[in-house]
Parts: structure tokens; C-alpha cells; sequence
């Protein structure tokens, strides 16, 4: 790595009667030459001004376009008018060793205008260069040993892997910092590293808690199908989302574990199973937070740079031992253009990670977003001034057997104090013959006497207990038989029957939220988030707490990390402004998990309803 330092700046000082040499003269023009070459490296960087463009005339001969680059040390190059060159002609083509090349430009400086010398006894030279022309040579060099430059390290962007096969690899990449309430992109990008002719499949979900995906959810799904590239070739998509306007200083992008799956034609490839991308998060603006990182790297980094050539063109070539043809020349990939001032190369490239278009600015209509995705809008009475329903959950644990008494929490009903009646029904799915799909049915009553029909029922007895005063229920089951759920789910109706003076009802009657995934297999150590749907009420602000100590770990946006010893963890999950609007997850830990494991589970508990907060009774 070359360095073009050109400071410490020095410049004659005169007085009268000092003698100059022709140091002193040489002295005058490096300051004046130096200081302009330093201050183009700062103002522009180093790439193309203008022109310079590159044509095949035939499959011998290229024509260079005229046009102005400046190097890494800031010198200017000009091409002053455009040639004609034989590919044989141009420096470095004997030394090619492959057909792939580059077709660089680089400054020179040639001596012209030989003199006579009159002080030629003091030099030993009778004839002395009276000139020096400022000019440019070209120049080929193998493309594997072109040196592509120093790249300046910076904390702005962060990758992450996603996977690596014998001819792709794969990595997500992002800002470290983003702005509340603005847009950002990830972007996942592809290379080919190999030389195989193989198409490429990969998919894999991302939770971004913290976010909310252009469809509204808190998922993105990463689906990429049968591409192909060329060696060296780069394939990027780009996942926007927006940055939820919440408290914290950071959020993490997962990775969700067992998602992912990659093949190279029909052969699977290595694939990152999971993994948490942090991010910080910042009030600043976009263009503040570009404008700091821009500007924080030291004089010593700016000015450790290599790039003393400016490559014009990629060359391939179809070689016999005798001759050559161009086959292609091609532009160069990375684009070398100076974006005046200076600074905008850099700062458009990491603006765009915070610009959306217009056209993209909103994919979804109300009718485009995903079912799996949207609200479940539940019936309400809320026109009904005496009625309210909703739902509830009471938890079994792991160890639940015939004959156990569990507990709901204290559910608010919302039609304040007075002589309330509650009603409560057993809720699930089952698959209706008629829809063609799944159906949720309620049974009030005894469920066994619909326990033929619909194998998901739990025979289990209730109780209701009305607290008048505090416009409350808290409902008991007792099991009538052994079972393997950990929840059960149950709609509930009240009605107040007019007495006395009324009450207005609370604004969060009938209001619910429910873990999208309520209960999962982990194992030890491993991450999961855990995202929020939320019924008959707009998003809002999630608060996740651990019910018991040494659970593991629940970051501030839901993601939990399983503790290192195998058991059933509990996670409750409420509205950070409605505590009593509220829901539970668990964690399932053990050693030999699998995603196969997970999906059971799942599949188990499609219809996750909300808990309230227990009490002891």
C-alpha cells in the first residue's frame, strides 16, 4: 500500500539579497503542484471526471476515448484527444497470462526540449532537459493480479453470511444505524466464486422486530429462484422497511432458525441456520448521520490509498498460441465516475440505503396484504353499550393431569361495576368439509358432547367468578382427562344488566393481542422472536418480561435467548400502555431440537388468544 502523502507543506520565504538555487525554484513549484494534487484527492477521490470510454473497433484494435481522471494522489490525467491502439501495441500485453485482462491509465511525466546546458561542467551534463510534459501512459495487466485498490474500513455497514456453496455465496448487508421513523434497506447480495454452470435457489425468513415490512408485518421473506451468474458476477435484492418510532437504542434483524435452505442446481449447500444482526437505532436524520460518518475518517486514512492507476476496461480475449481476438470489452463494474464535490460518491451510495422510490414507496393496497400477516378483526358489540366480548387463555404448564384446577388472570370486562353476567366457550379450529380450509368453532357448554366430532377438544369443566366492584372475571377449568396442551382457549360475552348509574366502558374492552408463534422448540442458547398480532386494536408498544428467574434472556423487542438448561420457559407479553392487554409465549428448551420439532408445535397452536395477568385467589 503506496501512500501519497504530500504534506508537511513548505514554501520559500524571501528577503533581499537571498541567494536562489535550484533547489529554492524546485521548492516553489512542489508546493504549489502539491498542495492542488491534495486538495483533488480530498475534493474528488480518485476515478474518471469525463470521457475516457472504451470501444472495440475490430478483434485487434480498441479506440480510447479523450477525457480527464485523476489518480489516487490527485494528478491529473488527460487524455487530450482519443486513440487508436492495437491491443500488441499497449505496455504490459507480453506479459499477459490469461484472457481475461484490464485496460488501465496512469500518469506520466516524460523530460522534453533537450538544451545545452551552461553550467554543464558542475553536472557532468552537457544537454539538460529544458521540460517536463505532464501526460499518461496505458497499460494491460491480467485481471487476477490488477490491484482493485485500498478500501477504506468503515463501521457504517455490517455484513452477515447467509450462506456459501462451492460457486455462490451469500451475505446480508445493512446499515449499523438507522433512523427512527425513517426507511432503510437491507440488501442481500450474491456472488459467483465459482466456475460452474449452476443455477442457484435460496429462501430464508428474517423477523425484524423494531420494523415493519412494506405489507405491514414484522417478517421479510427472502425468495430467490434459478439465478445465474457469471464468474465474478453479482446478483443484489433489496428488502426495504420502515423503522418503528419506539423507545430502545437497538432492535436486531433474525434470522429465523431452521428457515433457511439453499441449493446449487438440485445439490443443498451450507446455509447459515440462524443468526441476530444488531442494529443500532438513532433520532438522527439520514443525511446527518451520513454527513458524520463521512466526515470522521482521520487525514491518515484518506490519504492511505493505492490507487496510483485508473482501470478504463475489462478485456476478454480468445488467445492461440500465435494471436489473439478481442472477444468483449466490457465496462468496468464498479463505477469510477467522480461525483462533484467530492464527497457525493460516498454519500449517495449510503443514501440509498435510507431513499425509497415513488413507485416502491407503498407495494400494498388494503386488499394486497398478507393474510398471514393482517389483523384478525374479531366481532365485537362495541355499539352495544352492555355487551362485550373477547378472549382469553389459561395456561396448563407442562405436568397437567385429571383433576387440576387452573386459573385465567383477572380479565377486565369493560362494562364497569354492577351486576355483570359472563359467559365463557371452548374456541378452536377444525376443518370444515364445506370452506374447503380450516374454520374456528366455539363450543359453549360441555365440550364432550361434541368430543366426536372434533378431536381438538379438551373436556374440562369451568367456572366463572364475577367481581362486581372492579368490573372484572377471573375463570377456573378443572380437567376431566389427561391432555398435551399447554393453553386453553376460550371466547368469552358479558352483558350488564342496567342497574343504578352506568359506566362508561374502558377504551380497552374487547381489545386483544396473541403471539403469532405461542409456543416453540429451541435449543439451548439459541435466539427467537416472538411477534405480536394484534385484534381489534392498532399496533402499539410491546413490553416482553420473564415470568420466572433464570428463563433466559428477552431483549426489549422480543427476542429471547434460551437459557443453557433444558425445561419449559414462559414469556409474558403485554401493551406497554394496557398492561391488562396482555399474552404468554413458551419456550420449549432441549438439546435435540429441531425445526421439525417447532413446526409441530405450531402447528399445535395455530390460534394463540390472549392471557391476562394471574392472581392469587
Amino acid at each position: 500500500m503506496a501512500s501519497s502523502q504530500v504534506y508537511p507543506f513548505e514554501r520559500n520565504r524571501y528577503y533581499p539579497g537571498k541567494m536562489l538555487t535550484t533547489a529554492d525554484f524546485q521548492a516553489e513549484q512542489s508546493y504549489h503542484i502539491n498542495k492542488l494534487r491534495f486538495m483533488n484527492s480530498l475534493m474528488y477521490g480518485a476515478g474518471i471526471v469525463c470521457g475516457c470510454g472504451v470501444v472495440n473497433l475490430d478483434d485487434l484494435s480498441i479506440l480510447i476515448e479523450s477525457g480527464v481522471a485523476i489518480d489516487g494522489s490527485g494528478r491529473e490525467i488527460i487524455i487530450d484527444s482519443s486513440l487508436v491502439k492495437k491491443l500488441s501495441a499497449i505496455e504490459g500485453f507480453d506479459q499477459l497470462t490469461s484472457d481475461k485482462v484490464c485496460l488501465c491509465v496512469r500518469f506520466k511525466e516524460t523530460d522534453i526540449h533537450s538544451v545545452y546546458a551552461v553550467s554543464h561542467k558542475e553536472s557532468d551534463q552537457e544537454y539538460e532537459f529544458n521540460r517536463i510534459s505532464e501526460g499518461f501512459e496505458v497499460f494491460l495487466v491480467d485481471k487476477e493480479e490488477y490491484d482493485e485498490g485500498f478500501e477504506l474500513e468503515t463501521e457504517f455497514i455490517q455484513r452477515e453470511t447467509l450462506f456459501r456453496g462451492a460457486n455462490f455465496e451469500g451475505t446480508l448487508v445493512m446499515p449499523t444505524t438507522v433512523c427512527k421513523g425513517r426507511n432503510v434497506k437491507a440488501k442481500v447480495e450474491i456472488r459467483k466464486i465459482g466456475t460452474e454452470d449452476v443455477k442457484l435457489s435460496y429462501q430464508g425468513i428474517l423477523d425484524i422486530p423494531g420494523f415493519s415490512a412494506p405489507d405491514g408485518s414484522q417478517q421479510i421473506e427472502i425468495a430467490i429462484d434459478d439465478i445465474q451468474l457469471d464468474t465474478d458476477g453479482i446478483y443484489e435484492k433489496d428488502l426495504w422497511m420502515k423503522v418503528q418510532n419506539q423507545a430502545g437504542i437497538e432492535s436486531n434483524i433474525i434470522l429465523r432458525s431452521g428457515s433457511a435452505s439453499g441449493f446449487e442446481d438440485d445439490k443443498a449447500i451450507s446455509v447459515e441456520s440462524s443468526f441476530a444482526l444488531k442494529v443500532r437505532l438513532s433520532e438522527e436524520s439520514p443525511t446527518s448521520l451520513i454527513r458524520r460518518e463521512t466526515g470522521k475518517l482521520s487525514l491518515e486514512m484518506r490519504q492511505a490509498v493505492n490507487e496510483q492507476s485508473i482501470k478504463l476496461a475489462d478485456i476478454d480475449l480468445m488467445r492461440t498460441d500465435s494471436a489473439y481476438v478481442i472477444e468483449n470489452v466490457k465496462e468496468v463494474k464498479k463505477n469510477p465516475y467522480i461525483e462533484l464535490p467530492g464527497q457525493n460518491g460516498i454519500k449517495n451510495e449510503y443514501m440509498e440505503f435510507f431513499h425509497k422510490e415513488a413507485d416502491i414507496e407503498d407495494k400494498k393496497g388494503d386488499a394486497a396484504v398478507r393474510a398471514d400477516a393482517a389483523p384478525i378483526v374479531e366481532p365485537t358489540y362495541a355499539e352495544l353499550k352492555n355487551v362485550a366480548t373477547g378472549v382469553l387463555e389459561i395456561p396448563l404448564g407442562r405436568d397437567a393431569r385429571t383433576g387440576d384446577i387452573r386459573y385465567s388472570g383477572e380479565i377486565t370486562h369493560g362494562l364497569g361495576s354492577g351486576n355483570v353476567y359472563v359467559s365463557i366457550g371452548y374456541e378452536y379450529l377444525s376443518q370444515d368439509q364445506a370452506l374447503g380450509a380450516s374454520a374456528k368453532s366455539t363450543v359453549y357448554g360441555n365440550p364432550e358432547l361434541f368430543s366426536r366430532q372434533a378431536q381438538q377438544l379438551v373436556d374440562a369443566e369451568t367456572a366463572v367468578r364475577v367481581l362486581n366492584d372492579k368490573g372484572s372475571f377471573v375463570v377456573a377449568a378443572r380437567l376431566l382427562r389427561d391432555v398435551d396442551f399447554l393453553v386453553l382457549t376460550y371466547r368469552w360475552v358479558a352483558i350488564k344488566f342496567p342497574s343504578g348509574e352506568e359506566l362508561e366502558a374502558a377504551d380497552y374492552y374487547g381489545k386483544s393481542i396473541t403471539a403469532k408463534t405461542p409456543t416453540v422448540v429451541m435449543r439451548p442458547r439459541e435466539n427467537y422472536y416472538f411477534g405480536v398480532q394484534f385484534n381489534n386494536m392498532d399496533a402499539c408498544s410491546i413490553t416482553y418480561e420473564l415470568t420466572a428467574p433464570g428463563s433466559g434472556e428477552v431483549t426489549t423487542d422480543g427476542v429471547y435467548t434460551a437459557p443453557s438448561k433444558e425445561g419449559v420457559y414462559e414469556i409474558r407479553i403485554y401493551c406497554s400502555d394496557m398492561p391488562m392487554v396482555c399474552t404468554y409465549a413458551y419456550a420449549i428448551v432441549k438439546s435435540t431440537a429441531t425445526s421439525e420439532d417447532a413446526g409441530s408445535i405450531e402447528e399445535q397452536e395455530k390460534e394463540p388468544i390472549v392471557k391476562m395477568p394471574e392472581i392469587n385467589l
